[in-house]
């Protein structure tokens, strides 16, 4: 992992990300997966975190991630956009 970290850290700096974007994509992304991890549950995710709700709350705002995005994404489909997979049953 610390060479894949290392690897993406120098790829940010030869494209010129600065520090502060690519904190702030570090967090963004690591708050999605957890939120994503406790269904976006934002009360299990602050206390896996470390932190009180209401930091996480606020975090969540400055990095302008929609909770409900995060729910939305996990539920399933309507029965009407899922595949279709047709049983064959097997010749004997």
């Amino acid at each position: 992992m610390k060479r894949e970290l290392e690897t993406l850290v120098a790829a940010m700096h030869t494209g010129g990300i600065t520090y502060d974007e690519a904190v702030r994509e570090f967090k963004r992304r690591y708050l999605l997966v957890v939120l994503a991890h406790n269904k976006g549950n934002q009360c299990k995710a602050a206390k896996e975190l470390g932190v009180h709700r209401n930091t996480l709350s606020r975090i969540i705002a400055e990095l302008e991630i929609d909770p409900a995005q995060v729910r939305n994404g996990l539920k399933r489909p309507p029965h009407s956009e899922r595949p279709v997979f047709e049983i064959k049953q097997a010749v004997r």
